[in-house]
């Protein structure tokens, strides 16, 4: 029984620090990600985004296309990280606006504000019941004297 509960230790070991090497793998990956989008070259004659720089731990060189808009496979950070042999890589990138996410579960099931506004016994906070001034005076648009 020693044993087994001592060899169980050292994989969680192993494990945890496998996970955390992983983690810090995929942030630097992250960051060079974001670097390689925000330095990119917009080349709007060819409506196209060219890399300005080499980056090495995407497999990107400098000069390649990263984007363009008719039949390219533009480069996808999934990929990227199984190259890196990351194990399950969907945990460390977020979903498509489309399939849903937090932002949407959000949206759908915990913000009920549209549901509220509608509703004839929804009252706004206090704060915003005050009435806005009168435009010229209570005059109007028209300017008759």
């Amino acid at each position: 029984m020693q044993v087994n509960s001592e060899f169980n230790s050292c994989s969680d070991d192993a494990y945890k620090d496998k996970t955390k090497i992983q983690k810090k793998l995929v942030e630097e990956l992250k960051a060079q990600w974001k670097l390689l989008w925000r330095e990119r070259f917009n080349d709007k004659v060819r409506a196209e985004d060219v890399a300005v720089k080499d980056y090495a731990s995407l497999l990107v060189e400098k000069g390649i296309i990263i984007h363009a808009n008719r039949d390219f496979k533009a480069l996808n950070f999934k990929e990227i990280l199984e190259q890196h042999m990351i194990e399950n890589p969907d945990r460390f990138i977020s979903p498509d606006v489309k399939v849903g996410g937090w932002h949407k579960f959000a949206k759908t099931k915990i913000s009920n504000y549209k549901f509220q506004k509608n509703n004839p016994t929804f009252k706004p906070p206090s704060g915003k019941q005050t009435a806005q001034q009168p435009k010229k005076g209570g005059r109007g648009w028209l300017h008759t004297t």
